[in-house]
């Protein structure tokens, strides 16, 4: 199975299942969540989506709502499919993180526009910024969000380098933040490549 095939019903566990098998299932998923998560410095992280952990999400929100009926299940689907990957491209949530609520409210103030300027860089290529938040509008012109959902979309002649060996970077490059990640570490370069086609 393509491991960046969208989720159907058939993939969840009923409610009942999901219960036994959470504590087990959980575990995996933060093992595998270990090599998709981004440090960009100390206040801004990316972390990558793929199947697995759309399905922990999706598995995670029908416990909390318990939904059983076909409807919910498939409005929950409908919400989280979109951010699976899909074999030429990277979706990620991109979190800015202040502990503190004063600050974090001053920062993201500071923040505008933070999530355009967000990249990935393929060795050899010009750097990928995302698309930003293509379902619902998350920033006005006064304050950015302290979540974003963000697309890289690759070249295929990016996804051969990668794939040949080349190194990968990430950043950001806001007049207020900037941080050069290069390289990315293997575990995570690793864990991105097996999301391309």
């Amino acid at each position: 199975m393509n491991a960046m095939q969208k989720l159907t019903r058939d993939d969840l566990m009923s409610l009942e299942q999901y219960s036994e098998a959470r504590p087990d299932f959980r575990n995996k998923v933060l093992l595998h969540k270990r090599h998709r998560r981004l440090d960009l410095g100390t206040n801004a992280a990316l972390y990558f989506e793929d199947r697995l952990t759309m399905q922990y999400q999706v598995q995670e929100m029908l416990r909390i709502e318990r939904i059983f009926e076909a409807a919910g299940i498939n409005d929950e689907l409908e919400a989280y499919n979109p951010l699976i990957p899909d074999g030429s491209n990277w979706k990620a949530t991109f979190m800015v993180e202040f502990p503190e609520a004063e600050e974090r409210r001053a920062m993201l103030k500071t923040l505008v526009g933070i999530e355009e300027k967000v990249f990935v860089r393929v060795d050899g290529f010009d750097p990928v910024h995302p698309i930003a938040d293509e379902d619902l509008e998350r920033s006005d012109e006064h304050k950015t969000s302290a979540v974003h959902f963000l697309r890289f979309e690759l070249s295929p002649e990016m996804v051969e380098g990668l794939k040949s060996g080349a190194a990968l970077a990430a950043g950001i490059d806001h007049d207020n933040y900037r941080v050069n990640i290069d390289p990315v570490a293997d575990n995570v370069r690793n864990a991105l490549i097996a999301d391309l086609d």
